[in-house]
């Protein structure tokens, strides 16, 4: 077993993103011949029945590098991880794959603005690597010595991903209806904000200063192939403060997301969601289905958000990448002898998503690209061609 992990750089418009990739393999094999096991061999002697086949697993296909790739890359303000990957990759989601660390440098696992990326090849395999831009510099001795360093804020990796990525709640129908609840504004207004005085009903287990996420109730998440019923999704509404713990309790709303009103829930804040990903496959035959769409009637784009039918118990984990592919649709055969015969057509890839929040059952995806828009019902699987 061996591990290569690395990091490379989201980034928008004057905002960097570290993600941590990660790739993992593993390989061992077992040979007859000379060496084998004696015991082994005397135990299928004399037995007429052929050995069974050995079913080998079909191999990862290698990573591709693009006919028009760039011998070397200067990264620029606004670039995102998958814009340069795909500079390079005919599949993005390779990239773990082919990125190589320079330990030389500083932050050797970071993509910063100004770094020059080229392309090498190591025992006939490509690999990209920094070397050139302001980070690389002439090797030189040092003494010992203590130093402190200015964080540069203008280089500080924060995740580009954040202002289209939010901290989701899938919860049980109990968990939702025993929480406590905006029964009233300290007016008679409907809708409330930041800044806004509220009373919250239910909330005698509260105490002074908690923190709470104000949600909404939205979409009950069904499972399309087995109907299992896989939990209430919840819309984010914003964040409140208690003032005054009681069955009525007095709370300052600190943040909103969106207006906030009366029988809004309040769930206990979770910590910070952590922006580092390993970038990587979900487990080999992983198949799901879009059962939901966030913030959307009936389809989506690019850098918006749905909900697959798979979770931690099917293997996924955040950073895991998928291609979608349209349900197909069946239309009417105007050539055929029978009458009103209609026909499937065939799948098609329509996107790329990325997991950012796993729950035990479901997952939220991000379209990281779209060739059309996603709708409900839309497949996700392993990115294997």
């Amino acid at each position: 077993m061996f591990k290569i992990r690395a990091s490379s750089t989201f980034v928008l418009p004057g905002i960097l993103f570290s993600v941590t990739l990660l790739l993992g393999a593993c390989a061992s094999t077992q040979e007859s011949g000379p060496g084998a096991d004696p015991a082994e061999h005397a135990a299928t002697a004399g037995n007429d029945t052929p050995p069974r086949p050995t079913i080998q697993a079909p191999a990862e296909p290698e990573p591709e590098i693009r006919e028009s790739a760039p011998e070397r890359y200067v990264v620029q303000e606004g670039d995102t991880l998958w814009d340069i990957a795909g500079t390079f990759l005919h599949d993005p989601w390779y990239w773990p794959e082919i990125w190589l660390v320079n330990p030389e440098i500083e932050n050797p696992h970071l993509i910063y603005p100004g770094d020059v990326l080229s392309i090498h090849y190591v025992d006939g395999r490509p690999h990209v690597t920094v070397d050139g831009g302001p980070r690389v510099r002439p090797t030189h001795r040092l003494s010992p010595e203590a130093r402190v360093v200015e964080r540069d804020e203008d280089v500080t990796p924060i995740s580009t991903l954040q202002p289209f990525m939010f901290r989701p709640q899938v919860v049980d129908d109990e968990t939702l209806s025993s929480a406590p609840y905006i029964l009233a504004s300290q007016d008679e207004r409907v809708i409330f904000g930041p800044g806004d005085r509220i009373y919250v009903r239910n909330a005698e287990d509260t105490r002074e200063y908690d923190l709470y996420h104000i949600v909404r109730r939205d979409d009950v998440l069904i499972d399309p192939d087995t109907g299992e019923n896989l939990g209430i999704a919840t819309l984010p509404v914003g964040e409140a403060e208690i003032l005054e713990p009681g069955h009525v309790a007095r709370a300052n709303i600190r943040k909103g997301e969106r207006e906030a009103i009366r029988g809004d829930r309040l769930l206990p804040y979770a910590a910070e969601q952590d922006m580092l990903f390993d970038i990587g496959r979900p487990p080999r035959g992983t198949e799901g289905t879009i059962i939901s769409l966030f913030d959307a009637i009936s389809q989506i784009g690019q850098m918006q958000a749905a909900i697959i039918n798979r979770g931690a118990r099917d293997g996924i984990e955040n950073g895991q990448v998928m291609t979608a592919y349209s349900a197909g649709r069946t239309v009417r055969d105007p050539v055929s002898d029978a009458p009103n015969e209609r026909v499937a057509l065939p799948e098609e890839s329509v996107g790329t998503v990325m997991v950012f929040q796993t729950f035990d059952k479901v997952a939220y995806v991000l379209v990281t690209e779209a060739e059309r828009t996603l709708r409900e019902g839309d497949k996700v699987r392993h990115p294997s061609r």
